[in-house]
């Protein structure tokens, strides 16, 4: 063999020898499934809605329970007053007021027809106690909705307070 077909077979045998070299595998992950718990909310609470505003036709106000709340509960009192805040509370202030999920705010806002988790009709003063299923892995997001009542031309004042506990 000459020099020339010499180098010819090495550089041929190096180029085979790099070609059958096994891959690595990837590293293993060093996370444990249980490092990707979230922590639990339970034991805590969140404020959802404090608040004094006017009311034309809707008002919307949406919050999110977080991720693993296990029995998550919704109270505080809405009362609504006809033209100016701590005026009359009576008839002439009614509204509606809606809890509703991502799906039924969605109709909401479309125009169709939907039902409400929970819904209070032509009431101006009105205590809540709402209990909502687990979230299990993600949060969930909902919506408290104050409708001035169908008819109603004059524009009410809502003083509201709601609190998540968890």
């Amino acid at each position: 063999m000459t020099i020339r077909a010499t180098q010819f077979a090495v550089i041929g045998a190096l180029l085979l020898l790099a070609s059958c070299t096994k891959e690595q595998p990837p590293p293993r992950s060093t996370i444990i499934p249980s490092d990707r718990v979230a922590p639990s909310p339970v034991g805590t609470n969140q404020n959802v809605l404090a608040k004094t505003f006017n009311l034309k036709t809707t008002a919307t106000f949406p919050f999110e329970i977080p991720a693993h709340a296990a029995q998550p509960h919704l109270h505080g009192l809405f009362q609504s007053f006809a033209g100016q805040a701590h005026g009359a509370s009576d008839d002439t202030a009614n509204i509606d007021f809606l809890i509703l999920n991502e799906e039924q705010h969605t109709d909401l806002v479309s125009n169709r027809p939907s039902e409400a988790l929970m819904s209070v009709e032509n009431s101006h003063t009105q205590a809540i106690n709402f209990d909502f299923p687990p979230s299990m892995n993600n949060p969930v997001r909902y919506y408290l909705v104050f409708r001035n009542t169908e008819g109603s031309k004059s524009s009410k004042v809502v003083e509201a307070n709601f609190r998540l506990d968890f």
